[in-house]
């Protein structure tokens, strides 16, 4: 388990310093002259930039691997935030967050796709995914507050630069630390008699293909999941309770993420099929954004804690249930449309955000996109699945 270690350890590093930016991009773009519905465009960009790179991803990941793709992202990604550092334009920093969308698409299918092949077994794949949920989670906590320290204490130009160098020596120590030839027969061997492609009936188109199985519909889930948190990311630092301060703004980030670790610390969930949770997340993260949007009594600190708690039982179950219905040489391209969902609806999300902000609640918006994608969500056909 000593690559699973390093990639805990290089993904921490690099979920703590794409975190750090969510309070500070917003005021950083306001900074430079920025409209609010451009800073959802701003917000937006990044996300649709990321569909090319996923589906480069996809199939690169399956033939050559995983390693070179995180190294790839990581240094890359790095340089992009060091010529961040120097923008003095909103369209310029548009430029610069689309190239950043795309080179970052690599990440999270490499990462996904080589925890899920250090596995021996299926419990196991589940284990390695809730870590990488805490992994996820725990940057998060730290990342927004210290980012906004960072700003607050040396401007943003001095911390783009510190987060960009950070990224860069994370990406050559992933070159080293990271070796998973050892671990590509072993995942072939472990699906060949009990994976999801032996469990398919003989005559079965799919034969072979199972990710096949799973129902387009299902993704429409990590859409609206996605929509309601690029519409958050976008309205928090813009709230009234923040004051303008990033530093509050930054708190805020790390409360969701403490809500999070919570539900993600409840190992017991993990015998819940990930269908359920999935589900139920999802409904009651719906519910939290309808509550926000009316302005129910809770404060919004006790809101965002909420909020957090749904999305450490959501993410890891949506992980957990693609890789247990997956062959081992099909989990680029699967977790790569999960990547695609994710970023169509980060993309959605902050531009609808910045153009109902003055006359509808965004959280509103949130509702209604968590509760079409779960009315949309086929519960039968993905029940079979799971027992196929």
């Amino acid at each position: 388990m000593k690559t699973a270690v390093w990639l805990y350890l290089f993904m921490f590093v690099a979920f703590f310093d794409l975190h750090a930016q969510y309070p500070i991009l917003s005021p950083f773009a306001i900074s430079l002259g920025a409209a609010p519905s451009f800073i959802g465009l701003i917000l937006g960009v990044y996300s649709i930039t990321h569909l090319p790179g996923n589906l480069i991803a996809g199939y690169g990941v399956d033939k050559y691997g995983s390693k070179a793709f995180i190294v790839f992202s990581l240094i890359v990604a790095g340089i992009v935030l060091l010529i961040q550092s120097r923008v003095t334009d909103p369209w310029d920093l548009l430029i610069i967050r689309s190239i950043s969308g795309f080179v970052l698409a690599f990440l999270s299918p490499a990462c996904l796709t080589l925890l899920a092949k250090i596995a021996k077994d299926h419990v196991q794949q589940g284990k390695l995914m809730a870590g990488n949920g805490m992994v996820h989670t725990i940057a998060s906590v730290l990342s927004p507050a210290a980012g906004a320290f960072l700003v607050a204490e040396f401007g943003f130009a001095a911390s783009f630069t510190f987060l960009g160098w950070v990224l860069i020596v994370t990406g050559i120590l992933a070159w080293f630390g990271v070796n998973e030839q050892q671990y590509k027969q072993a995942a072939a061997e472990m699906f060949a008699p009990h994976g999801a492609a032996a469990a398919l009936p003989p005559g079965n188109p799919a034969l072979g293909d199972p990710s096949s199985r799973i129902p387009w519909l299902f993704y429409a889930v990590p859409l609206g999941i996605s929509c309601s948190q690029g519409i958050l990311f976008f309205e928090l630092p813009l709230m009234k309770e923040t004051h303008g301060s990033i530093v509050t703004s930054g708190v805020f980030f790390s409360l969701i993420s403490l809500g999070s670790l919570v539900t993600l610390s409840m190992l017991f969930l993990s015998r819940v099929s990930p269908v359920l949770r999935t589900s139920f997340g999802s409904l009651a993260l719906a519910l939290v954004f309808f509550g926000m949007s009316v302005h129910w009594p809770l404060p919004v600190s006790a809101s965002l804690f909420l909020i957090g708690m749904a999305k450490g039982v959501i993410f890891p179950a949506i992980a957990s249930f693609l890789a247990s219905v997956t062959s081992s040489n099909k989990y680029g391209r699967v977790f790569s449309i999960l990547s695609i969902s994710y970023s169509i609806g980060a993309f959605i999300g902050p531009i609808v955000a910045g153009q109902v902000r003055t006359h509808t609640s965004p959280y509103f918006i949130a509702f209604l996109f968590l509760m079409l994608s779960l009315c949309l969500l086929p519960i039968n056909r993905i029940s079979r699945t799971v027992r196929a």
